[in-house]
Order: structure tokens, then C-alpha cells, then sequence
């Protein structure tokens, strides 16, 4: 019924792999099968919301009643289509919920990886915290500013500093970096400030530092936390007079950069602390950017998760459909100490030894599979919104694990599981569908 002159539909027949499809984004539209999906039509709505899907979702229903409207609409469905349909009614549909196009009075951000529905310059998230950064980076990227990047390691710190750089009025000009933790003082000193011939032992020859090649650029300063405090005076000096003096020598040269520096500690507990210059603090701290650990950035795991799979099974040439719903529940409840950078060698490690079939749950390593929901009481919502999707997926979560339990008991025979928790079996067997979850019988315990 869609020309493919007019629409590019991708179909999925399978529920599961179609929801992954379409968390990993680039889709306009998604049309749900009321009638053929398993997990329900309700399930996958609330799974496409869970991980804020940004494409228009219609139902397409048997039934067509107010009741089944209203349902839809409540789980997040932009309109619902009674079946069977005509041709003329699914345009007429799609065509509310076509996007913009793209015109020359409102271009789209340079460098756009994935579309604006997945992230920002390779970037990925769709959790409010990530599209705050995102809002933030284009803001100040056109001016002057400097720029201090906070975050734990492997939140993509750098990935942030070289978008900025690529918005910014000097994105034809370098962009420098230097490893803070890399070099010994005197030698990250020449690094950065350069150094004379004869200054020091083993300086043979006169060398340019980081600032002045970085001339008219960006100088990116890579967890500045472990300068020295000697550095760090001398680190100031340059920013407060624009002028740089190498290592050795009396003349002073004027430098033009713009900088960016990054920190995966609290600097201004190390300011009270002394381990840090608080003048410099101040003058590095002009637009702070925190990037959240992955931990809090609810719903943007899958999307990561099955980026990253398509990522490399493009590379090795391999057709991997996707997560099993126990996969991508365990990779929700992995508290990510390494974050991203965790998430992505693990997935990198799992599409090389598993690729060409669906990832399960005893693909993945011991440590996530051991994930365990965390004891501790969760932060408290600001918005009655924020409360209605925490307490569903809080609810979600705990009737999956209960689910799990009880055919983990019953080496998944679903009479004997659903006997030992006093349910009926259909009501039971029902509960399994709604959550994906096929019974594989084996062994009891």
C-alpha cells in the first residue's frame, strides 16, 4: 500500500526485532500490528516510550473501537487505523505526521551522526539529561568561551570537545589535545609552552609548544585535574595575558586559541581541598558541560547497545539480528562503572565471538549477567510525568524478574511456574508474552 518511491518501509515480522530497529532510530514512522504483535501492541508502545523513541507511532487495530483509540493513545500512539484500511486512509495518516523538509532557512547542525533522533555528532542519547547537552554544546560553540567538561571516565568528555570544536568559528583551524596525565611536569610544561634549545638535558633543538601551533585554533586540555600546582600557575598566566613564554626562554608571544579542558573529578572539591588553584578553577569554569554517567541515563542503553552491535557486525561482515529481551534487561541493570567506553568493548567483545545470531543471555559476560537491581531507593522524580514512567518502570522491571524467577524454579515449565506462584496458567502464559519471554525447558535446578 506505500510506494517505494514515496516511503522506504522496512518490516520486520518479528515484534522483538523490530523494537530494537527501532530504538537504534532513523525511522519517521513505526506502524504496530495490534493483531499480529507478540509482545503486545501495548508492550511495544511502552518500550518505544521507555527509550523515548522519537518516531510517530500508529496502531493498526481489528477492532477500531473509542476504547482501543484511547488505549493507544494513552501508551503513546500518535493515531490508530482500523483494519483492514484503504490505500488513501494510511496516507492521509502518515502524511500528519511526515517531518519538515529540510529547506536552506533552517539547515540542519553540521555533522549530524545518525539523524537528530539518535544523538549529536556521534553522540549518542535520547535521555533529557543527553538532549541538554546537546542544546548546550550548539549554544556555546559559536562564541568564545572556554568550555570545562566534567564527567567520569568513558562518558565521551572528548567526544564533547571535538563537537564544539566542529561547530565553532574556528572549525578550520586545529584542534590540539594534551593528555594531562601522560608526561611528567617538565615535560608536559614544554609540551604545552615549548621549550628553547639547551633549557634542560636532552632539549637539543628549539620546539613550538601546544599553544602556539594550536595559533588561531583549539587547545584541548585532557583531564586537567592532574596538573601540577606549578603548572597550574603557569597555566593561568597564559590565559589571563594571552602571551606564552617557552621553557627557557625571556621573550613572551602572543597566542589567539580557544580552550577546552575536561575533568573526571570534582574540581571544586579539590579547589577546597588545596589540590587545585581556585583562580584557575574559575577561569577554566566559564560554561561547565556535565555529562551524566550511563548509570542515570535511562533509556539510552539500548540505544547504545544496539548501535554499537550494528557498528560491528558491519565490520566483520556478519548479520547479527539483535539483544533477546533477557540480554537487553541485564545490559539495563549493568550499573556501567566504565560507562559508554564499558558498554561498547563489551558489545564489541560479544558480536566477535557470538556474531551471525541473536545475542542471549549466556553470551554476555559474568558481570552483567550477575546484575542485580539496585537495593537503594532511586531518585525522586520532579514531574508527575517523570512518576508515572518511574513506577511503570519499576513495575515492569520487578514482574519480568518475577517471571524469570518462577521458570527459573520450574526449569521453565510454565504449568508447574505458574502453579507455584498461584496463577492460572493462561493468565501466566499471558504475563510471558506481554514481556517477550519464550520458555526455553530445561533442566530443573
Amino acid at each position: 500500500m506505500l510506494d517505494p518511491a514515496e516511503y522506504d518501509v522496512h518490516c520486520f515480522p518479528d515484534p522483538l526485532t523490530g523494537v530494537q530497529a527501532a530504538i537504534a532510530g532513523g525511522f519517521d514512522g513505526i506502524l504496530v500490528d495490534e493483531a499480529q504483535a507478540s509482545p503486545g501492541a501495548w508492550d511495544i508502545l511502552r518500550q518505544l516510550k521507555d527509550a523515548n523513541v522519537p518516531a510517530q507511532v500508529i496502531v493498526l487495530s481489528p477492532a477500531g473501537t473509542i476504547e482501543t483509540a484511547v488505549a493507544a493513545i494513552k501508551e503513546g500512539a500518535a493515531d490508530y487505523l482500523k483494519e483492514p484500511s484503504t490505500p488513501q486512509e494510511l496516507h492521509a495518516i502518515l502524511r500528519r505526521f511526515e517531518p519538515p523538509s529540510a529547506t536552506a532557512a533552517d539547515p540542519q547542525p553540521e555533522g549530524l551522526a545518525g539523524g537528530a533522533s539518535r544523538g549529536f555528532e556521534g553522540i549518542l542519547g535520547r535521555c533529557p539529561a543527553m538532549r541538554d547537552v546537546f542544546a548546550l554544546i550548539q549554544r556555546v560553540a559559536p562564541t568564545e568561551s572556554t568550555v570545562l567538561v566534567c564527567g567520569e571516565s568513558g562518558t565521551g568528555k572528548e567526544m564533547v570537545a571535538r563537537a564544539i570544536h566542529r561547530h565553532s568559528r574556528r572549525r578550520d583551524r586545529p584542534l590540539l589535545a594534551c593528555d594531562c596525565t601522560a608526561l611528567a611536569p617538565t615535560l608536559l610544561e614544554s609540551e604545552l609552552f615549548g621549550h628553547v634549545k639547551g633549557s634542560f638535558s636532552g632539549a637539543i633543538a628549539t620546539k613550538m609548544g601546544l599553544f602556539e601551533v594550536a595559533h588561531q585554533g583549539t587547545l584541548f586540555l585532557d583531564e586537567v585535574a592532574n596538573l601540577s600546582l606549578e603548572t597550574q600557575g603557569k597555566l593561568l598566566r597564559v590565559l589571563e595575558t594571552r602571551q606564552v613564554r617557552k621553557v627557557g626562554d625571556t621573550v613572551e608571544r602572543a597566542v589567539d586559541i580557544r580552550l577546552i579542558a575536561t575533568s573526571n573529578r570534582n574540581l571544586a572539591e579539590l579547589v577546597k581541598a588545596g589540590a587545585f588553584r581556585a583562580d584557575l578553577y574559575y577561569r577554566l569554569n566559564v560554561v561547565p558541560i556535565w555529562l551524566p554517567p550511563l548509570r542515570d541515563r535511562h533509556g539510552d542503553v539500548p540505544l547504545l547497545a544496539i548501535a554499537f552491535l550494528q557498528h560491528f557486525s558491519r565490520q566483520m561482515d556478519a548479520d547479527v539480528v539483535g539483544f533477546s529481551p533477557e540480554a537487553m534487561h541485564q545490559l539495563e541493570l549493568h550499573p556501567w562503572p566504565g560507562n559508554v567506553r564499558e558498554l561498547r568493548n563489551i558489545v564489541e567483545r560479544v558480536a566477535v565471538l557470538y556474531g551471525g545470531s541473536r545475542i542471549e543471555l549466556a553470551c554476555l559476560p559474568w558481570e552483567v549477567r550477575e546484575a542485580k537491581a539496585p537495593a537503594s531507593a532511586v531518585e525522586v522524580p520532579c514531574t508527575w510525568e517523570e512518576l508515572r514512567l518511574r513506577k511503570r518502570q519499576v513495575s515492569e522491571n520487578l514482574e519480568r524478574r518475577f517471571l524469570l524467577a518462577a521458570l527459573d524454579r520450574c526449569g521453565h515449565n510454565v504449568t508447574q511456574a505458574a502453579e507455584s506462584v498461584g496463577m492460572q496458567r493462561t493468565n501466566f502464559h499471558a504475563l510471558l508474552r506481554s514481556h517477550g519471554i519464550k520458555p526455553e525447558p530445561r533442566p530443573r535446578k
